[in-house]
This record gives C-alpha cells, structure tokens and sequence, in this order.
C-alpha cells in the first residue's frame, strides 16, 4: 500500500461555519466549494479537511468517540496570541503537558475540537 494523501472527513451540521473557522484562524483555504461539501487544504503538509453537511434525518454516530483534529505547530505561544486576538473559540488555554508538549484547544461553531500542538523536552524533577 502506498498511501498518497490523508484527509480528516467530518460531517458538521453547518458546512459554512465550519469552513470559516478552518479557513479564518488555522490558514485553510476552500480547494472545493458545493453546497453541501467544502474540501479544505493548506500547501503545507496539513492533513486535508473534508466538511460534509450532516443528514438532519440522522442523529450524530454513536460510533464515534470524541474527535480531536491535532495539528503540531512551531511557535505555539505566538499562535495562542494570534487565535485569542482574532476571539477565536479557545476552549482549553494554552499549557504544558508533564510529557513534554504546549498544547491549547479551540472548538468550531460545530463543536469540532482542534489541538494545537508543540512538542517540547518534558519537565524534569
């Protein structure tokens, strides 16, 4: 198998409001437009977006787990200082892990949980 590209699909019951999260405050752009499906990519190596418009006839997946979409970035102080200038949704504020990562949490007008990640040494006792 050679696995050539890798897309994150999530089916969201507002594809617009989501698409503008993505696109305003995590540098996404639309590579795809239709009425009920909006492809996001970026000419980084970010995975790709896939907003699909929910069925209102189907209630969300009880398979489904929590969903976190986890991006590793560099400068994640900076990136906090930008999202919270923009009002963006954080959720969980930005803090070190005893792991060894910064992290913060920002949450869509769907409720699509985005981690923002930077993996530092852990701490030391």
């Amino acid at each position: 198998m050679n696995i050539v590209a890798t897309t994150v699909a999530l089916n969201v019951g507002d594809v617009a409001a989501s698409s503008m999260f993505f696109t305003t405050h995590l540098g996404f752009r639309e590579a795809l437009s239709q009425e009920e499906l909006v492809a996001l990519s970026r000419d980084d190596g970010a995975v790709d977006i896939l907003l699909q418009q929910r069925s209102l006839e189907e209630p969300p997946s009880p398979r489904l787990a929590d969903v976190i979409v986890s991006f590793t970035v560099t400068d994640i102080a900076a990136e906090h200082e930008r999202l919270r200038g923009e009002g963006a949704n954080i959720t969980v504020p930005l803090h070190h892990e005893p792991w060894g990562e910064w992290a913060l949490r920002l949450t869509d007008p769907n409720g699509v949980v985005v981690q923002l990640v930077e993996w530092i040494p852990p701490f030391r006792d």
